[in-house]
């Protein structure tokens, strides 16, 4: 492999982590907010909202994450079509990439709302009832003394799952995103060398290395709620 062959395989593959890093981020963007309100529903006292978010919660851990990124993305088309036999006429076009981060983010809520449920539930039912002594309402003992103490044990937790997310992402090739790993799978097809994807498994190292340090920096901060 010549200077010129390396320099193009190097630039394409840069191209490619940072589309993996666009849905690594927009996956967390949107999947570490919408956990919460999942994981309350799945602790809710209401047997219909708590039982239906436990179905969803075991069908979305219940089945591959690949399997999923199929069905979001070529589902909508098909049911599209099913409508359009009856006569009906959509306009209707399901971009490769959104369909990616709604299925990245479904996957995700769905392990993250578990973090979370874990984290709440091992706050002893004492700190609430001294909170009600104290006159703080549902909502303020919430935010203001669960929380807070949730996020710090859940921390190990979600780090171990966004680490995992980092890998995950090679999967988007699956419905043609083209992510760090299908660049390098294509330029080792062209090139007939391994280079490629040894170089791409230094790049998830190096991600990966960011993120660890990131959440071993974040549990410092939060030391002082040990």
């Amino acid at each position: 492999m010549n200077f010129e062959n390396f320099k193009r395989m190097l630039l394409a593959m840069l191209e490619g982590s940072v589309t993996s890093l666009e849905v690594f981020a927009l996956t967390l963007l949107f999947a570490i907010p919408l956990a919460l309100p999942i994981a309350l529903g799945r602790m809710s006292k209401n047997k219909l909202l708590s039982g239906s978010v436990n179905v969803f919660l075991l069908i979305i851990r219940g089945t591959p994450l690949m399997l999923q990124l199929l069905i979001v993305y070529f589902g909508p088309g098909l049911f599209v079509r099913w409508l359009e036999s009856f006569g009906y006429t959509l306009a209707f076009r399901w971009d490769r990439f959104t369909a990616a981060i709604v299925a990245l983010t479904i996957n995700y809520a769905a392990y993250f709302a578990e973090i979370y449920r874990g984290g709440i539930s091992s706050i002893p039912k004492g700190q609430y009832e001294a909170a009600k002594v104290l006159g703080y309402k549902s909502n303020q003992t919430f935010f203001r003394i669960v929380l807070p103490q949730v996020i710090k044990r859940i921390i190990p937790a979600m780090g171990n799952e966004v680490i995992t997310l980092v890998k995950d992402t090679a999967l988007v090739s699956v419905i043609g995103v083209a992510e760090l790993l299908m660049v390098a799978k294509e330029r080792q097809s062209a090139l007939f060398s391994f280079t490629p994807l040894f170089i791409a498994g230094v790049f998830y190292f190096v991600m990966n290395w960011g993120v660890s340090f990131c959440f071993n920096k974040i549990e410092k901060k939060l030391s002082y709620y040990s």
